[in-house]
């Protein structure tokens, strides 16, 4: 008999693909059709996170990737409103986004160990969110980063594909790149004072130097250079994008990919 869980994660799944799907039609706009499945993209896979987490944070590899997608959706449905190009960004975000949804159902019954230690109200709920956003958002920019290599590459060749006809120019997906990582610098900065608040209140220590802390410092500081040399040196095209994409590896190394490590191969 198949699980209820296996249905909502398979649901969930099933409700981002006409998020992609539908940028694919002869007549491509970000019209109401558009802004109603990605609206279904948002709600259906953060009810099933809130329904996972069942009123408590909960640590598991496959909560946390369902966490990320509700946030990266949420927040890139906030930024497709904001911004005049993000929105072509789908084709590439949501299909990624797709693909962690099956890994945290293949995962599904992996050890979900709650969190220990004595952390004032709001501390641990603030380190949280600010991690939970840094995430998103920096995935976001990735995504972005990602579309400068196939657009510059579609360039070169003189050969534009039909992906590329729908992706953001090169100008207009750096420009949202480096907007998204300004923000989350800033946001991941929050995140990793707050996540030494938590650890010295439980620890006495400002810092506990495992692997989530190092490569979050890391990433910290890829991404302020990265930030500071689009604006001083010009940095533009493939080598911003890929160390994009370097950044990202190692956000998801500290976040994600510690989970993956203690939770699947380590169980």
């Amino acid at each position: 008999m198949i699980s209820g869980s296996l249905l909502f994660s398979v649901a969930a799944m099933g409700a981002l693909l006409p998020a992609a799907a539908v940028r694919f039609r002869a007549a491509d706009h970000r019209d109401a059709l558009f802004w109603v499945v990605l609206a279904l993209a948002v709600v259906v896979p953060t009810g099933w996170a809130i329904a996972l987490l069942g009123g408590e944070w909960r640590t598991s590899f496959a909560v946390s990737l369902w966490v990320t997608i509700a946030a990266t959706m949420a927040l890139f449905f906030a930024v497709a409103a904001l911004t005049r190009s993000a929105w072509r960004l789908t084709p590439l975000l949501v299909p990624y986004l797709v693909v962690l949804g099956l890994l945290a159902t293949i995962w599904q019954h992996a050890p979900a160990p709650r969190l220990s230690g004595e952390v004032p109200l709001g501390w641990l709920e603030a380190h949280i969110f600010f991690a939970v956003a840094t995430y998103g958002l920096v995935t976001v920019a990735a995504i972005a980063a990602l579309a400068v290599m196939i657009q510059e590459r579609a360039l070169k060749a003189k050969r534009p594909t039909g992906l590329s006809r729908r992706l953001p120019a090169v100008s207009e997906a750096e420009t949202i790149e480096v907007r998204l990582l300004a923000v989350s610098e800033i946001v991941l900065g929050a995140g990793l004072l707050s996540g030494m608040a938590a650890q010295y209140f439980t620890t006495g220590a400002l810092l506990a130097f495992n692997h989530k802390t190092i490569f979050s410092i890391a990433a910290f500081i890829m991404i302020g250079l990265l930030v500071v040399l689009y604006h001083r040196t010009g940095l533009r095209g493939r080598r911003s994008a890929r160390a994009v994409l370097i950044a990202y590896l190692l956000l998801t190394l500290a976040y994600p990919g510690v989970k993956f490590v203690a939770g699947v191969l380590l169980s």
